[in-house]
């Protein structure tokens, strides 16, 4: 540094050089009292640096100097503090917002400005509103001389330089001050009160055009409390609360209005749900019910018609083989009397050929003649076979048709109970009934001797004895209904369109 310093001294001009030897001149002149002979060899020097102006006179030993008087060149400051050196070489002033910097003794002037940021509470009391009512304002401001802005810092220094934080505080308060009483001014209670937001801006904006002429910035605004002695706010919020609490109670029991209408509709939904659920699962199980009783009539009608057929089938399988046996039968006995006539027409000619006597001859002849009634009567027996085989055949073929219209009669009475259901069932009651008296009534036909005692005016006798019979009978059609669910009486009618 020194070195810069003897360097800075060579390279200043004659004048400039002129300008250090009279500083140098009073600086000896300073330190008489050390003894006149070494301010008399320190005029010479001076003297001799003014009249040369040369290169001596501007190489000065500035070490020796600093190191004989002592005084602090080197200045730093923290990040919150900016230095501003003024005076010889600093023209206009160096600025330097955290950091260092060398001052000139004598020739050069340091001060320091604070960067620090300032809370300010700003207080408005009784300032009257648009509307005419006073009220209290509070706000919180923060500020601070902005350092890293060279203009900004360079006109806070002209204006507060030199000042404390103190006096700096309080002419930004009241500037802020004058500013938050003119928008009270502006605006009305319920603005102030109810939108804080826009009052704070509106305090903010204005201030801070203000403000950033001194070099200050404002940081933040906030509004802190807004009070009034006339209970005007207090009458505010008396009938807003007044409201809300209205509010809330119609709020309340709509709430609880349509909270009673959903319950009701969800109660009435879910029985809706409910009965539909059941009606589809009845519907079901009616569907399931036919379905099933329709496979069944289905299932029964294909056994009865596959038992039908694989009898008829057997049935023909047998006939079939009684007619190839009866075949084979005729053919081989039409062989045989082919045969026959053939050895009878060969033993004819050999007769005649022979020339046989005619007792041998009638007597052939009478032979040959049993011989034909014995053949004719095997002819009639073949004939008698044939025709029991016939009548076979007939009686098959006459079975098999009964068979058939027994199997056709089955598959009507399953479609009539398919259609008539308990009309059908009737109909085979009815059909019993005669059965069943005849049942109820046979121990009466089998009985050897009836006994009957009479207590006084009831009846005696067969009448009693029919009528109770007759009684057992009326009481058949409720033990009907009991077992298989259908009532006789009422199905009457549909007995006849089963017939």
């Amino acid at each position: 540094m020194l070195e810069r310093l003897q360097n800075r001294a060579e390279s200043t001009p004659p004048d400039a050089a002129a300008g250090h030897a009279d500083w140098l001149r009073g600086l000896s002149h300073s330190r008489q009292e050390e003894g006149e002979d070494k301010e008399e060899e320190k005029e010479e020097e001076e003297e001799e640096c003014c009249r040369s102006g040369s290169e001596n006179g501007r190489r000065i030993d500035i070490q020796k100097l600093v190191a004989i008087s002592g005084i602090k060149m080197f200045y730093t400051c923290g990040p919150n503090e900016a230095m501003v050196v003024s005076g010889f070489g600093r023209s206009p002033p160096l600025m330097i917002a955290g950091g260092r910097v060398f001052v000139l003794p004598c020739i050069q002037q340091i001060q320091r400005i604070t960067l620090n940021t300032l809370t300010l509470n700003v207080k408005s009391d009784k300032v009257y509103t648009r509307h005419g009512v006073p009220i209290s304002v509070t706000g919180i401001a923060q500020v601070k001389i902005q350092g890293q802005n060279k203009e900004m810092l360079a006109t806070a220094c002209q204006m507060f330089m030199g000042k404390s934080e103190g006096e700096i505080a309080n002419i930004a308060l009241e500037t802020l001050e004058g500013h938050q009483r003119a928008i009270i001014a502006h605006l009305t209670v319920e603005e102030i009160y109810q939108d804080r937001k826009k009052f704070s801006e509106q305090v903010f904006k204005v201030a801070s055009s203000d403000l950033v002429n001194m070099g200050i910035g404002v940081v933040s605004y906030t509004l802190k409390d807004v009070h009034d002695d006339q209970d005007y706010l207090h009458s505010l919020g008396k009938a807003r609360t007044a409201q809300v609490q209205k509010d809330a109670r119609i709020g309340e029991a709509q709430y609880k209005r349509d909270a009673v209408m959903r319950e009701a509709n969800a109660m009435q939904e879910k029985v809706s749900a409910q009965l539909k659920n059941d009606i589809q699962m009845a519907k079901a199980q009616r569907d399931f019910e036919l379905k099933k009783a329709d496979y069944d009539v289905e299932v029964n009608t294909k056994k009865a018609e596959s038992e039908m057929a694989y009898q008829l089938q057997v049935a023909k399988t047998k006939q079939r083989i009684e007619e190839e046996k009866m075949q084979i039968q005729v053919v081989e006995r039409t062989q045989q009397i082919t045969l026959q006539v053939q050895e009878i027409i060969r033993k004819e000619k050999e007769l005649d050929a022979q020339v046989k006597k005619p007792a041998e001859a009638e007597k052939y002849r009478l032979e040959r003649l049993a011989e034909a009634m014995r053949l004719q009567l095997i002819m009639e027996a073949e004939a008698e076979a044939e025709s029991i085989r016939m009548r076979g055949d007939a009686e098959a073929f006459a079975i098999e048709a009964k068979g058939r219209a027994e199997a056709e009669q089955m598959t009507k009475k399953a479609e009539a109970f398919k259609q008539y259901k308990d009309g059908a069932m009737v109909d085979m009651l009815l059909e019993k009934l005669p059965l069943m008296a005849e049942e109820i009534s046979r121990p009466l036909c089998e009985a050897q001797k009836i006994t009957m005692v009479s207590s006084g005016g009831a009846e005696v006798g067969a009448a009693k004895l029919a009528g109770e019979v007759l009684d057992i009978m009326t009481r058949l059609p409720a033990a009907i209904e009991k077992l298989t669910g259908i009532d006789i009486s009422q199905a009457g009618a549909q007995v006849t369109r089963v017939h």
